[in-house]
């Protein structure tokens, strides 16, 4: 079993998403890309990669390039600043690496980020790769050229747009992946389905068990359909200047969720949360209907994300809500839902619509809704 999507940029075929069950056609398809053994390769990723997987897949690259080093970093959200790119940095030129060289991000959505952000900037561009090895990275941050680190906690603050020249994905790595992880994933999976494929969604909905238990066909199949999703969206908008900024959908809150939860939340988890905040707003503004939005908010639970969150404040949420990049002429832009598989750019919220919204997924110490 395999599949590839290519991706192109500015009209252009740019590179290809693979989507395989081993790292057997690794090398092979880095030869037919023109790279040369005499290239220094770096791999980055973290320090829970590099207990399982780094060992084997660094002596796989070694089989072809005559010098590979490694860049770790601790694992998790707190690391993914200057601090840890600056680092990186120094690794980069203490090894003498030039612009013919190669870096390869291999681990989640925090690596790629700050791989790719690294070789947008160093030498004012390198060639990287992604090898997303988490759900939420193979299915979103792997693909469409967005790179970045966060800034005093600020999500992705600091960036570039800055395209891989290949995306391998081995998906038998998410067998490793904790649950937890594997869930927040789903986040953006079902993401996927709300905003572009109401057929994707029910698909969803009807193999939630074979998903969970991680069959590789339906699991190979579910990936496909959310690249293909991800991939046609950010060709017709590489830069996020319209619709690509459907692809927020649930982010607006969730990412200030996420800071302030000083990211003891998973991304997906967060994104979860504000996805069931989208679809209250959704309904409350006369979108969908009261029953479609609970049944949305159900399947969400029934993937094991969780819908509301405790201990946060709802003036707080929307003061960091209005700190982020998504702001527009000072107004929160928000992505709401005309139907399953149908969303829309809403940016003519007031404060207390928002703040209602945001008290409908707070729960007290007790973990009951603020508005039972």
């Amino acid at each position: 079993m395999s599949k590839s999507i290519t991706v192109s940029y500015e009209g252009n075929p740019c590179y290809d998403i693979l989507l395989e069950h081993d790292f057997e056609k690794f090398i092979g398809k880095i030869k037919k890309s023109g790279y040369l053994p005499t290239q220094k390769v770096c791999i980055v990723t973290d320090s829970n990669l590099e207990k399982l997987h780094l060992e084997a897949f660094q002596n796989r690259v070694k089989s072809y390039f005559h010098t590979v080093i490694s860049f770790c970093f601790s694992a998790g959200e707190q690391q993914k600043n200057l601090d840890t790119v600056q680092l990186l940095y120094q690794r980069l030129i203490s090894n003498h690496f030039d612009r013919h060289d190669l870096l390869i991000a291999f681990g989640g959505g925090v690596v790629g980020d700050l791989t790719g952000f690294t070789a947008a900037t160093y030498l004012r561009g390198v060639d990287f790769i992604q090898i997303p090895t988490t759900l939420l990275s193979q299915v979103d941050s792997s693909i469409g050229g967005k790179t970045g680190v966060d800034f005093m906690q600020y999500k992705n603050m600091v960036g570039a747009f800055y395209q891989p020249k290949l995306v391998y994905m081995n998906l038998s790595l998410l067998q490793t992946l904790p649950k937890e992880q594997f869930i927040s994933g789903m986040g953006e999976v079902l993401k996927h389905g709300l905003i572009k494929s109401r057929d994707y969604f029910f698909w969803m909905q009807s193999h939630r068990k074979e998903i969970l238990y991680l069959r590789p066909d339906i699991i190979e199949e579910m990936i496909y359909q959310s690249c293909l999703i991800k991939r046609n969206v950010v060709e017709l908008d590489p830069r996020e200047k319209g619709d690509r900024a459907l692809l927020n959908f649930g982010h607006t809150i969730g990412h200030a969720i996420e800071k302030l939860s000083d990211f003891q939340l998973f991304h997906g988890q967060c994104v979860g949360i504000g996805m069931a905040l989208s679809c209250r707003l959704s309904a409350d503004l006369g979108y969908i209907s009261k029953e479609a939005c609970n049944k949305v908010i159900e399947t969400l639970e029934e993937f094991g994300l969780p819908v509301s969150v405790k201990g946060l404040n709802e003036d707080e949420i929307l003061s960091v809500s209005k700190s982020d990049k998504k702001m527009t002429a000072g107004k929160i832009k928000f992505i709401l839902l005309n139907a399953v598989g149908n969303a829309f750019i809403y940016s003519d919220l007031t404060d207390d619509q928002i703040l209602s919204a945001i008290s409908g997924v707070l729960q007290d110490a007790d973990g009951k809704g603020k508005e039972e």
